[in-house]
């Protein structure tokens, strides 16, 4: 289910720099910051989100600052992967 983190992270951030990421990058650099993309807890993330994160941007070219990372953050924080995302509900139904 941690796994759930690592996917929610990596669409707000897409989402947040308004640009496709490179999803297996994001997941190395988590390697690299010591945090296993498997099982991210919520603290991981959140903590991912200050230097580390910064760092991967900056290596693209990328920044995100003020409010931009604060709805980001707050959008992760409330993330919970118990509940099954909209996408994931709709793809529930049948055909």
């Amino acid at each position: 289910m941690s796994r759930r983190r690592f996917d929610h992270l990596f669409t707000e951030l897409c989402v947040a720099v308004d640009l496709p990421l490179p999803r297996y990058e994001l997941w190395l650099a988590l390697h690299e910051a010591r945090r296993d993309p498997e099982r991210l807890s919520r603290e991981e993330v959140l903590s991912f989100c200050e230097v580390p994160l910064k760092r991967f941007l900056r290596e693209r070219g990328l920044r995100l600052e003020g409010r931009d990372l604060g709805r980001l953050l707050r959008r992760l924080r409330r993330f919970d992967p118990a509940v099954p995302t909209p996408e994931e509900r709709f793809a529930a139904f049948p055909g």
